[in-house]
This record gives C-alpha cells, sequence and structure tokens, in this order.
C-alpha cells in the first residue's frame, strides 16, 4: 500500500534506518567474531587451529557468493528497467585498479594450492580448499563490482543491506587475515636479523606455523612459500578496495540520487610531463633502494647501519619534495576563488574519512618514533635521521591530506555564460563576420596549442582579405574605437584563460608526482623495508612487544594509506 503524501517520511524511512542499524550491527558481530577468532590461532589459543579460522572464512565467502549469485540473476531478469545510478562510485580506474589486484591474489591462490599438494600429508583439507574457494569468490566480486558498483539499490533493500555488509565484512576479515599472515612472516625475519644490530639482549623466540612434515618437491615448495609472501601485498589492497567499493554500494541503498549527467574526465599524459618525469625518478630510486636495503640489512651491523642511513636520507628528499609540492598547489588554491562542492556524495565522504583515519597509522608510529629518540640513553648514529624522517611523515600527510580532500569537494570550473555566447566581429570589406567556430576551438582549449600563438582575431586584427583600396583603409580608420573596445576585451579574456590554464598545468604535474610518490612510498613497507621494526630504538625504549603489538596494529594503516592516497590523487589529476 502506498504512503500517505502527507508523512512519507514517517513510513519510508524509519524502517529503511531501522534496517541500516541492524545490518550494521549484524556486519560488526560478524567481523569481531572473526576478529577473535584470528587473534586466538595467532596466540596459539588451546583449542583453536588454523582450519577453525579457514572454516569460518569459508563459510562467509559462500554465503557471500549465493548473495551475489543471487543478485545477478535477479538483475538479469530485471535487465530491461531503467536503474538509478551513483556516477561518482565506481570509477573505471578505480575498477581497473582492483581486477589487477585481483588477477594478482588469483596467482597467490594457485601458488597456495601448489603449497597445499606439496604438504598436503601433514595439512588440514581447509587449506585445500581455502584457496579454491577463495579464488572462485575473488572471480565473481570483480564481475559484480564491474557491474553493479554503481547500482542504487530500489528494491528488496532491507535484504540487500544485508547481504552487501556481508560482503563488506567478509572482505574486511580476508583483509585482516592477509595482514597477519604477512605481519607473521616480517616479524619472523625482524626478530632473525635484530641480533645482527647489537640487540642480543632481547629474546628472540620464533613464531613458526610451518608444516611439520617433509616437502614432496623441495625446489616447488621454496618458491611457493618465498612466493606466496610477496605476493600478499597485492592480496591485501584487493579485499581494502573491494569492501570500500561496497560500503559505497551499502550506503547508495534506498538513497534518492539527483538525475543529471556527470562530465567524463578520461586521464590525459599531455601537459603533466614534468610530473610524470620527476615521479618516475622518484620510483625508480625507491625501487633502487628497496633492492640495496632487503640485501643489506641483516648482513651484519655495519651493513644494517648503512641500508637504514640510505633508507632515512631518501625518504626524508622525497618527503621534502612531497611537502613543497603540496603546499604549491594549496596556495594556487588560496589564489582562486572557486565554491566547494558540499552535495551528498557516500564516495566522496569515504574518501576523505579514510585518508584522515589511515593516516593516523603513521602518525602513531612517527610519534613512537620521536618519543623514543628524546627518552633513550644512547643514541646510535644512523637513529638521529629517524628524527627529520618522523616529522616530515607527520607534514607530508597533514598537507597531502588538505590538498586532496580540496580537491574533491572543488566544483568543476563552469564556463561563463556570457563568455558561451561571446561572438567575435570583425569588418572585412564592409561586410560582418562571425566568428563562432572559432571560439569553441578557444573554449575546448585547442586553439594555437601547437604553436602557443593566440589567434589574431583575439589580439585585436583584422583577419580579412588584403586591403587594396583607399576607401576600405578609411572605413577601417573610422572603426577604431569599436575595435579597441573588442580588443580590450578579447586580451582580458586571453589572458585569464592564459593564467588558468597555467594553473590547471601546474596542479596536473603535482598531482601526477605526488601520485608516483605515493606508489613509491608504498613499494618499502609493503615488501618487507621498515625501518620501524629494524630501528631496534624504539623496542629499547618502550619494550620488544608493546612496539611490536603498535607496529602491527599501524603498519596496515600506514600501507593503505599510501595506495589510498595515490587513487585519490589519480582522480585529482583527472578533474582538474
Amino acid at each position: 500500500m502506498e504512503q500517505a503524501a502527507g508523512c512519507p517520511a514517517v513510513g519510508g524511512s524509519y524502517p529503511q534506518k531501522n534496517a541500516e542499524i541492524l545490518s550494521s550491527q549484524y556486519g560488526i558481530n560478524l567481523f569481531l567474531a572473526g576478529l577473535l577468532l584470528t587473534f586466538a590461532w595467532a596466540v596459539h589459543a588451546v583449542g583453536i587451529s588454523k582450519s577453525h579460522l579457514l572454516s569460518y572464512l569459508i563459510t562467509l565467502m559462500l554465503i557471500q557468493l549465493l548473495w551475489m549469485l543471487w543478485y545477478l540473476c535477479r538483475s538479469c531478469t530485471q535487465r530491461r528497467l531503467i536503474r538509478d545510478k551513483d556516477t561518482h562510485a565506481g570509477a573505471r580506474w578505480l575498477k581497473c585498479g582492483i581486477t589487477l589486484f585481483a588477477v594478482i591474489t588469483l596467482i597467490l591462490d594457485s601458488f597456495k594450492i601448489g603449497y597445499y599438494v606439496d604438504f598436503s600429508n601433514c595439512l588440514s583439507p581447509t587449506e585445500g580448499i581455502f584457496p579454491v574457494t577463495h579464488a572462485v569468490h575473488t572471480i565473481l566480486q570483480v564481475y559484480f563490482l564491474w557491474c553493479h558498483a554503481k547500482d542504487v539499490i530500489q528494491s528488496f533493500k532491507t535484504l540487500e543491506r544485508f547481504g552487501v555488509i556481508h560482503s563488506v565484512f567478509t572482505n574486511l576479515l580476508l583483509w585482516t587475515n592477509g595482514v597477519l599472515t604477512e605481519s607473521k612472516h616480517q616479524l619472523n625475519e625482524h626478530k632473525e636479523r635484530l641480533i645482527t644490530l647489537g640487540f642480543g639482549n632481547i629474546t628472540i623466540v620464533l613464531d613458526d606455523h610451518a608444516p611439520q612434515c617433509n616437502c614432496t618437491t623441495t625446489t616447488l615448495c621454496s618458491i611457493f612459500s618465498q612466493g606466496i609472501y610477496y605476493l600478499y601485498p597485492f592480496n591485501i589492497e584487493y579485499h581494502i578496495l573491494a569492501s570500500t567499493m561496497l560500503y559505497v554500494l551499502w550506503k547508495n541503498i534506498g538513497r534518492k540520487v539527483e538525475h543529471h549527467q556527470q562530465n567524463k574526465t578520461p586521464f590525459k599524459f599531455h601537459g603533466i610531463t614534468v610530473g610524470m618525469i620527476f615521479g618516475l625518478i622518484v620510483l625508480t630510486s625507491t625501487i633502487a633502494i628497496v633492492v640495496v636495503y632487503l640485501i643489506q640489512i641483516g648482513g651484519s651491523k655495519t651493513k644494517s647501519e648503512l641500508a637504514l642511513t640510505m633508507f632515512y636520507l631518501h625518504a626524508i628528499f622525497v618527503l621534502a619534495l612531497m611537502c613543497t609540492a603540496g603546499i604549491v598547489a594549496l596556495l594556487i588554491y588560496r589564489l582562486e576563488d572557486r565554491s566547494l562542492d558540499n552535495s551528498k556524495n557516500p564516495a566522496r565522504k569515504l574518501d576523505a574519512e579514510l585518508l584522515v583515519g589511515t593516516a593516523a597509522g603513521s602518525w602513531l608510529l612517527s610519534w613512537g618514533s620521536i618519543l623514543a629518540i628524546i627518552c633513550a640513553q644512547g643514541h646510535p648514529k644512523y637513529t638521529w635521521y629517524n628524527l627529520p624522517y618522523s616529522v616530515l611523515v607527520i607534514i607530508e600527510k597533514y598537507i597531502q591530506n588538505l590538498f586532496i580532500i580540496e580537491s574533491i569537494h572543488r566544483e568543476q570550473e563552469k564556463v561563463n555564460d556570457d563568455i558561451k555566447t561571446l561572438r567575435i566581429v570583425t569588418l572585412s570589406r564592409g561586410s560582418t563576420l562571425s566568428l563562432s567556430p572559432l571560439y569553441k576551438e578557444i573554449h575546448n582549449g585547442r586553439a594555437a596549442r601547437g604553436s602557443g600563438d593566440i589567434p589574431c582575431l583575439l589580439k585585436g586584427s583584422v583577419c580579412g582579405r588584403e586591403n587594396d583600396g583607399a576607401g576600405v583603409a578609411k572605413e577601417e580608420t573610422s572603426q577604431d574605437n569599436s575595435l579597441g573596445m573588442h580588443s580590450a576585451s578579447d586580451f582580458s579574456f586571453c589572458s585569464r584563460n592564459s593564467v588558468t590554464n597555467n594553473k590547471r598545468r601546474i596542479l596536473k604535474n603535482i598531482a601526477a608526482f605526488l601520485f608516483l610518490c605515493n606508489l613509491s612510498l608504498w613499494i618499502p613497507p609493503a615488501f618487507g623495508c621498515r625501518p620501524e621494526y629494524d630501528n631496534g630504538l624504539e623496542e629499547i625504549v618502550f619494550g620488544f612487544e608493546p612496539w611490536i603489538i603498535v607496529v602491527n596494529l599501524a603498519m596496515p594503516f600506514s600501507i593503505f594509506y599510501r595506495m589510498h592516497s595515490a587513487a585519490s590523487l589519480f582522480e585529482v589529476n583527472c578533474k582538474t
């Protein structure tokens, strides 16, 4: 029965708000149960094994698979219906990114299957079922997000809320499982390296979850076991991206969408050469630093100290450049008078919240390092480089967050109505010449792009035929005042347009440079280059176990921040 016209809000909004609260509580309890199960396995709780955790995750994935199949089938039967879409959600570049991570995740699953086959004599069957289920889950979920990430669900809303929130927290638990597994591996390697830095007073007990049997083919086992941990960073990013896209889908359920066409903002390499060159230099040098760091660290005390010093100096230089670029971009914004778009947008709101929330992870680590340097009694030489590094990490994220959040909230530049109707009128042999097509080229930014010259009409000159009579000359002379006024107006328009284009070019180069820098800074912690572990000073001040707990909690957020910032900066570059 339809709602009464006088009170639509009471009949419609209350049940939906109730469903939103119920589904969110269901998801949180689902996540907490899995989180405690993960923690119990990590600390070797009595009666809890890895097979229990994997069984729980397999069950969650199967439930999500059933819901996605039901949704896809229902969408297929109703494909002729016009559905509301959130044009801001599920951007194509974001879908391409999650597809890339998903492909590498499938490779990871194949490695896990091979690892299980080689150790099948002493591994639980769940360790073979899990990667197969996960591979099917990954393929179907990527297809689902490609087809339906923009949907604004208006039917079966209560059921869909539970299905989507179940998917969100399933991906968060898979992300947690990946983070924990990768962190335990990194921690074991860190414990083995500590002794080389002279911290022999720290008790080193390896947390070993290796199978208690021999491998059938030693070479393949070594490849699978080592390769798995190099692929985990991509699997971790895949699940956190999937959970954020699904969360936006959940927030859009039952939402009233304003029907307006969003301007497409494709990525173009034109005009960002400088930013790309400097960014690629940073990316290349970072990869080289990471390779040298991983080779040198743990070899000997001298080599480890040199590796840490090299890492800190490189990071300080990169962070200083990023701070400078961010400040320049913010100054350009202060010089512009453009309003902010404050319309309701779940995707944009989530982006801003994730930037600030995940930045807190690295801020926590930085303040811990600063406090350790201040309070420590002895300071090896390389630890002093940690002080400017930690300070710059805090400042750089602060500046970058301001730049990104303001960029995604700025309204796209609109052309003035007076300029749209501008018609440049000149005299040629006594006739009026309308040059609207030429303006269209100017408005689209194509005028004189190749040569860099402003068309002669906009400079105030007459581009007609050659004058061959005195009468025409007199006629032109009699129109000097009129042409003078047009020249001043046209010159003012061109100068403003030129300044605006220069600002946009600078901002696009800054966004491109910061995009590559954030990708560069994502690589070291994602692939095991973590000075927070290897420095050793913080572990002396705070204690080994407390500091390791802080690092293991904060590091996943710090790693995600860099990837999320890179994705946001890519969007900024497209919109600028």
